[in-house]
């Protein structure tokens, strides 16, 4: 009872979360120290919660690495303890499934609404915690990252832990963004894992039946995604890629980045037939435009919005209600 009740004891609460929407909400938490951080809930139509369920929580307060189209970087103020991480995750539980049996197929945790996950072993904590705090039918841990370089004990450990609890549910992410060296550092501008360290990486931590590495990509204008330098250092037998929108952030705004995947058809070079014929199972995961209003998809950050008192008519247009700690 003690480990259920713990996120009752990290100091954070509710201050505030965008007004109801059938899609996604975004929750504001704050600690005792008065550091804010954000949380997302949502469905992904046309899947009901019923079906899926995911739960979008951060593991720092800010970000350091100030990736170019991504509104969570460049204000840093240190890691969330286990407990705050928990906190994300149990609030929308408890509220939805109060006696912690989630009535929803497929439940899926992302670490990844602010800060590279890497930097902060209290995730892999929870993760070692979420099997005996509640119960499911089918559950998805997700970590998506850059790899930074000097986070190989957090690699490891987290490769024990994949295949000790999850070995066939787990989804991990590399965010590589380009295939160009130069545009990649410019993009994500921290030194990080080259392609060659990815790929060993990734080939350990895939699991016969289990899901295969996903590389993904925020598709601009300007991306350079050459399909002969994926098959040089990725199978297809063991990734996949995915295609992702540069959400309308004040970031990608100030670098003009402009997305091609928001245009229907007008894929650069017909995108994602090349890497499907090189032979990869290949996701267009656009999402639905109401979530950029809401600001829950990647990218997006309510705090950078309410800071800056500017408008992005594309985005961060639903209100925000005050909260509290139910």
């Amino acid at each position: 009872m003690e480990l259920k009740l713990q996120w009752k004891y990290s100091g954070m609460k509710v201050i505030s979360s965008t007004a109801k929407s059938q899609l996604a909400t975004v929750y504001i938490a704050q600690n005792s120290a008065g550091k804010m951080v954000e949380f997302v809930e949502s469905v992904q139509p046309p899947l009901s919660i019923e079906e899926k369920w995911v739960l979008v929580v951060s593991t720092l307060y800010g970000c350091p690495v100030d990736c170019a189209f991504c509104d969570a970087g460049g204000s840093y103020k240190g890691r969330l303890t286990a407990s705050e991480i928990l906190f994300q995750i149990d609030y929308p539980v408890r509220l939805r499934f109060p006696d912690g049996i989630i009535g929803t197929k497929k439940f899926k945790v992302q670490f990844s609404r602010m800060g590279e996950p890497s930097f902060n072993p209290a995730v892999l904590d929870v993760l070692e915690k979420l099997p005996s705090l509640y119960t499911w039918q089918e559950f998805i841990p997700s970590i998506s990252t850059i790899a930074p370089q000097g986070t190989d004990k957090f690699f490891d450990r987290l490769l024990k832990i994949k295949k000790e609890l999850y070995p066939t549910t787990f989804q991990f992410q590399f965010s590589l963004h380009s295939t160009s060296v130069k545009q990649r550092d410019r993009l994500i501008p921290v030194r990080k894992w080259d392609f060659r360290h990815l790929a060993r990486y990734g080939e350990k931590f895939y699991s016969e039946g289990g899901k295969k590495i996903t590389l993904n990509f925020a598709v601009s204008a300007e991306s350079i995604i050459e399909e002969k330098v994926l098959l040089k250092y990725f199978s297809p037998d063991l990734f996949l890629i995915k295609l992702t929108p540069v959400n309308p952030t004040f970031k990608a705004r100030k670098h003009k980045f402009e997305s091609q995947l928001y245009k229907t058809d007008q894929f650069a070079d017909h995108l994602p037939d090349r890497i499907r014929e090189a032979g990869y199972e290949t996701i267009v995961s656009i999402g639905e435009l109401e979530e950029n209003q809401i600001g829950s998809n990647c990218g997006q950050y309510l705090q950078a919005y309410l800071k800056s008192g500017e408008n992005i008519p594309e985005a961060y247009t639903y209100p925000l209600i005050k909260g509290n700690n139910q």
